[in-house]
């Protein structure tokens, strides 16, 4: 299922965005038609994630409270496909927006039952509501951005595997190869194609490679972790099928449907063994599919 982010702007847009803010954000706490609207509408960057029939699957809303400081208010997706990284994707357009047009900080005010969701997204607690006086009483979260910071989920997973890499594998450091965006169901890499290219100015194919070999094996590491499971990744077997040169920029690209295998071998001793897809691809046009079978050993201790 292809999913897309779209800025509603017709009225057929806006009504299904408003419609779904009510169904998800207030008809099940019995408020009437027309409180899930506010006078910040107007003045705020609103999106809408579509589906492949083109319905409205999940919302969100941005809005400046200063020139440093953005909100992020009315985040919702449906109830039956929650948990499948929708969040996540609304929250990076949303972040970009704000970035992009001068926030150094997003703000969020959550009740308890999102506030994982928004940890896991590199939110810090900042203020703390008394839930215990009142249930619906919300926290506030925030998030400091700049231009460099690449907004991802489980950014401190993000973060140790990419010093994993530097550390243990210095050819990624070489290669330029950066972790770009994780949302738990994705994985995208970037190389910096300076220092792969060939004499043909175009990316090595060892190099091209060697980036889908990592992401790869990134994403068999997050998914150990967010399955709370142990285990030593190995390559045992990769093959590439090169499309076309690769000449300006280097991307690998891996979603959660593309790895198959059971990791749950692991909690009995057993090795698991994966295979995975990624993507490589020039800006948005595909140059080379990348097979790669992975083993992560059991730890046995």
């Amino acid at each position: 299922m292809q999913y897309t982010i779209i800025r509603p702007t017709s009225q057929q847009e806006l009504d299904a965005y408003y419609q779904l803010r009510w169904e998800v954000l207030r008809k099940p706490f019995k408020r009437p038609r027309g409180s899930e609207q506010d006078e910040y509408d107007q003045v705020s960057e609103h999106c809408m994630l579509m589906d492949e029939q083109q319905h409205a699957i999940g919302i969100g809303r941005l809005h400046f409270n200063s020139p440093e400081e953005a909100q992020i208010r009315f985040m919702a997706v449906m109830p039956n496909l929650q948990g499948e990284g929708h969040g996540v994707r609304i929250i990076q357009f949303l972040e970009l927006l704000a970035r992009d047009q001068g926030a150094t900080r997003v703000i969020i005010n959550s009740r308890d039952t999102t506030l994982g969701f928004y940890l896991k997204c590199g939110y810090q607690l900042k203020e703390e509501a008394d839930t215990v006086k009142n249930a619906m009483a919300e926290h506030q979260l925030v998030k400091y951005i700049d231009a460099t910071n690449h907004i991802i989920y489980r950014p401190q997973w993000c973060n140790d595997l990419q010093q994993t890499w530097q550390n243990q594998i210095p050819i990624s450091d070489a290669m330029g190869i950066r972790i770009f965006q994780y949302t738990g169901r994705m994985l995208e890499t970037r190389a910096n194609l300076a220092r792969n290219v060939n004499v043909h100015d175009t990316m090595f194919a060892g190099s091209v490679y060697s980036l889908a070999t990592l992401t790869g094996w990134g994403m068999v590491q997050l998914q150990l972790q967010e399955k709370e499971l142990e285990g030593a990744v190995v390559l045992a077997e990769g093959s590439i099928k090169y499309l076309k040169p690769l000449a300006s920029e280097p991307r690998a690209v891996v979603e959660l449907d593309d790895m198959h295998g059971n990791m749950q071998l692991l909690r009995k001793g057993k090795n698991a063994h994966l295979n995975v897809d990624v993507t490589l691809f020039d800006q948005d046009t595909p140059v080379a599919y990348f097979n790669g079978r992975y083993v992560v050993k059991a730890n046995r201790s």
